[in-house]
C-alpha cells in the first residue's frame, strides 16, 4: 500500500513537471511587460540623463527587476503551488514581521515609513504574496465550517485587521484598502454566507472612513473628491494634471515620448501616473489596448481558479487574480477621477522593484495552478486505463465540465461540501 502511494506520488510529480503551462496568460503578461519598458524609458529619459548622463540607467534598472521577477516566475510555476499550503505559517509569520520591523527601522520618504533602503524594499508588496497564501490555505481548510460566526467571520476580521493596522501605521491606506478588499473577495469565493460578507464589508468601511477622516492627508483627498462631484474645477492637482494628460492625448495620442506633462506638471510620472502618461502618448486605443490586456489575464486567472483540481487551489488563483486586478482598478480609477486619489502602482507598467517582482511571483503562483490543473485532467483520463495515479486522483477529486458559464445566477458550485463559489468544473 505505501508504495502503491509513493508511486502514485511520483507519477503525480512527473506529470506536473510535463504538463504545459497556460501560454495566453505568459503571452499576455510579456505584452504588458514590454509595454511598462516603453512607458518606463518614456517617463524617465530626462530625469536619467540629468542625473547620470545616461538616459537609459532607469531603463536599465528597471529591467535588472523585470529579470529578477521572471527568473523568480519561473522557479515558482515550476513548483508545485501544494507545497505552499505547507509554508503558509511560516510565510505569514515573516509578513507580519516584516510590517513591524519597517514601523521601526525603516526608511521616511514622503512622510511614511514603509521601505528599507532608502525606498528600494518596500515589504508589503511581497507581503501581499504570503498573505494571500496564508488566507487561501487558511480558508480552504475550514470547509463548511467557514460559514459559521465563531470559525468564519471574527478570526477573519482579526487576522485582516492585524496586517491592514500594521500597514496604515506607515501610513499606506492604499495598500491596506487593497489586502482588505482582496481578503474579502476570497471570504467570499471560499462560500463564507452572504450575510457575513455584508457585516464585514459594513464594519470594515466604516473603521476606514473613521481612520480617513482623523487623517489630515486622507480627510483633504475624501474632500477634494466629494467637491469635484458638483465642481470639476475642484479637483486635486495631481488628478487635473492626470485629466489634462488624458484628454490632451486624443483617440491615437500625441506620441511615444511626445508627453508634455510628464516634465514637471504630472507628478510621478513614472509610477503612479504612468497611465495618464500612456494615455498621452498613445492615446484612447493605447489605454484601451492595456485595459484588454488585463482584462485578459483576469479571464486567465479566474478560468484557472474554476478548474482548480481541489479549494486550496481555486482560492489561491482567485486572490492572486482578484488582488491584480483591483490594484489595476484602482490606479486607473483614480488617474479618470472616478474614486478619490490615492496612490497605488500599476502592475507589470509602473516602474518599482519590490512591486515588479511581488506581482511576477503572483504570475507564476497562477501558472503552478494552471499546470497543477492540467497535471490532474492527465491523472483522470490515464485512470480510465487503470493506472494507480489515476485511481488515487479519482477517488479524491470530482470534476464537472464547465460548458460557456453555469446557467445558473452566482455561478456556485460545490466541491463535496466545500461550498466554493466558483463556476462549476466539469465531470470528464
Amino acid at each position: 500500500m505505501a508504495s502503491t502511494d509513493v508511486t502514485a506520488k511520483r507519477i503525480e510529480r512527473a506529470r506536473f513537471e510535463t504538463s504545459r503551462i497556460d501560454f495566453v496568460l505568459l503571452l499576455t503578461v510579456a505584452a504588458l511587460l514590454l509595454i511598462g519598458l516603453m512607458m518606463t524609458y518614456s517617463t524617465t529619459f530626462d530625469w536619467s540623463y540629468a542625473e547620470t548622463g545616461n538616459p537609459f540607467s532607469r531603463l536599465l534598472r528597471q529591467a535588472m527587476w523585470v529579470t529578477l521577477g521572471l527568473l523568480v516566475m519561473a522557479v515558482l510555476s515550476r513548483i508545485d503551488y501544494i507545497w505552499w499550503r505547507r509554508l503558509a505559517v511560516p510565510l505569514m509569520v515573516m509578513a507580519l514581521a516584516l510590517l513591524a520591523l519597517v514601523l521601526v527601522f525603516g526608511s521616511v520618504r514622503f512622510g511614511a515609513q514603509r521601505t528599507f533602503l532608502n525606498g528600494s524594499v518596500q515589504p508589503s508588496e511581497p507581503a501581499k504574496l504570503a498573505i494571500i497564501v496564508y488566507i487561501a490555505a487558511w480558508l480552504s481548510s475550514k470547509g463548511r465550517k467557514i460559514r459559521q460566526m465563531t470559525y468564519g467571520l471574527i478570526p477573519f476580521a482579526v487576522l485582516i485587521g492585524v496586517i491592514a493596522g500594521l500597514i496604515v501605521l506607515q501610513p499606506d491606506f492604499s495598500t491596506a484598502v487593497l489586502i482588505v478588499l482582496t481578503a474579502g473577495a476570497m471570504f467570499f469565493i471560499a462560500g463564507a454566507d452572504l450575510l457575513q460578507v455584508g457585516l464585514g464589508l459594513l464594519v470594515s468601511g466604516g473603521t476606514f472612513y473613521l481612520l480617513i477622516m482623523n487623517s489630515l492627508h486622507g480627510s483633504k483627498r475624501l474632500v477634494d473628491y466629494f467637491a469635484s462631484l458638483s465642481d470639476a474645477g475642484s479637483v486635486s492637482y495631481h488628478v487635473r494634471q492626470a485629466l489634462v494628460a488624458l484628454g490632451s492625448g486624443g483617440v491615437l495620442g500625441r506620441g511615444l515620448g511626445a508627453s508634455y506633462q510628464k516634465f514637471g506638471y504630472l507628478p510621478a510620472p513614472h509610477t503612479d501616473s504612468v497611465f495618464a502618461v500612456l494615455g498621452e502618448e498613445l492615446g484612447l486605443l493605447g489605454c484601451l489596448v492595456v485595459v484588454a490586456l488585463f482584462a485578459l489575464l483576469a479571464q486567465r486567472g479566474f478560468k484557472i481558479a474554476l478548474e482548480a483540481r481541489e479549494p486550496f487551489g481555486a482560492v489561491l488563483a482567485a486572490g492572486l487574480t482578484c488582488w491584480l486586478m483591483l490594484q489595476a482598478f484602482i490606479n486607473v480609477a483614480v488617474m479618470t477621477a472616478t474614486i478619490p486619489f490615492t496612490g497605488i502602482p500599476l502592475p507589470f507598467l509602473s516602474v518599482g522593484g519590490s512591486a515588479m517582482v511581488s506581482s511576477l511571483g503572483a504570475v507564476g503562483l497562477l501558472l503552478s495552478v494552471s499546470r497543477g490543473n492540467r497535471g490532474a485532467i492527465t491523472s483522470k483520463v490515464s485512470g480510465r486505463n487503470g493506472t494507480a495515479s489515476g485511481e488515487k486522483r479519482s477517488s479524491e477529486f470530482s470534476y464537472r465540465p464547465h460548458k460557456g458559464g453555469s446557467k445558473r445566477a452566482g455561478s456556485i458550485v460545490r466541491w463535496r461540501n466545500r461550498r466554493a463559489r466558483v463556476s462549476r468544473v466539469g465531470r470528464r
